[in-house]
């Protein structure tokens, strides 16, 4: 494992307020980062449902992130391939990436919610053999090879493949990743399987990490970063009042989406444990983030307050306490 390990903060800018008003804020709280030291800022992409996400174009807000900013890495976690045209992809990573100065971190999935698939025009149950053609198609494009007119894509911008993540919920997908000497990105909300709501997330995510390890190249450098619901507070009450409005509204959405059994939801405690949520004090958030085995084999750590989703000002205090006292504790960030 490498001596630095990599700090992120990721957003699916999903305060309070209209669409314009949650990019403000969460460019706010991306520049607190950056000021706080964080190594790197994720934002995801969502089509059409304002609950689950607030962002279709991820590469139109990082460029404005880009002017903001100075230091911090920019990443798409993730870009839905099999709703793009791969060449467009590329051609926006590439002047977004040059715009940043290189800061362009590349995550790449294959989806998505089944009814932006339906909208345009594609089928869910397709998505995977999409997502392979298109990232084919996606690879070759950002090598700068020519493509079926003759021409290579303008900019060119080979080093993007050396940034490139890819997100999975199985150990196919981590065993691809590998293949692709791509960085693995582990999700937070990782699906249990069926009839095991208590699973732990790491029991789930230990086999996909295997794989991709194993796939790896001789000689590729591992990059698995795990994202986390963390919510840092300095009062215990603080994190578990928000979260008592938060957790059950999540819940909520997972069974209107068929994700969770209808009826009364499950007390708080239990909540926080299937929502894989760490929250309370710096102390608290330490010990509980400690007790996950997949955070000892990931290079980077990617903290979102989702979905908790407390107000602004709490997300910019717990960026700050996961700066001082969360990430150096656990050997994240500049001080890891």
């Amino acid at each position: 494992m490498s001596a630095t390990r990599r700090l992120g903060f990721f957003t699916r800018l999903l305060d309070e307020g209209d669409a314009g008003e949650r990019y403000r804020l969460a460019a706010v709280q991306v520049r607190h980062a950056e000021a706080e030291g964080f190594d790197s800022a994720w934002v995801a992409q969502h089509h059409f449902h304002a609950d689950e996400g607030g962002l279709p174009s991820p590469f139109v807000f990082l460029a404005q992130l880009a002017g903001q900013t100075s230091r911090i890495r920019l990443g798409t976690g993730v870009v839905t391939l099999p709703l793009e045209q791969p060449i467009r992809v590329a051609e926006d990573a590439a002047v977004l990436d040059l715009l940043s100065g290189g800061r362009l971190e590349l995550g790449l999935g294959s989806g998505g919610n089944p009814d932006a698939f339906a909208a345009f025009g594609l089928s869910d149950a397709g998505r995977r053999e999409v997502f392979a053609e298109r990232l084919e198609a996606l690879l070759k494009a950002l090598a700068g090879k020519a493509l079926k007119g003759g021409d290579p894509i303008y900019p060119s911008r080979p080093a993007l493949l050396e940034r490139l993540w890819y997100a999975t919920f199985s150990a196919e997908g981590g065993r691809r990743a590998g293949e692709l000497g791509a960085g693995l990105l582990l999700s937070r909300t990782q699906p249990r399987p069926a009839g095991t709501p208590e699973l732990s997330l790491a029991a789930i995510q230990e086999p996909i990490i295997e794989a991709y390890l194993a796939a790896l190249p001789a000689g590729a450098t591992p990059r698995i970063l795990a994202s986390r619901s963390v919510f840092v507070t300095d009062r215990r009450e603080t994190a578990w009042d928000h979260a008592a409005t938060g957790l059950p509204r999540f819940h909520a959405r997972l069974v209107r989406l068929g994700r969770a059994p209808a009826g009364a939801p499950p007390p708080l405690e239990a909540l926080v444990r299937r929502q894989d949520v760490h929250l309370g004090t710096a102390e608290e958030v330490v010990a509980s983030l400690r007790a996950d085995p997949v955070l000892r084999q990931a290079t980077d750590l990617a903290v979102q307050v989702h979905s908790v989703d407390p107000p602004h000002e709490l997300t910019l205090r717990s960026i700050e306490l996961v700066a001082r006292q969360v990430a150096p504790a656990l050997g994240f960030g500049r001080d890891g």
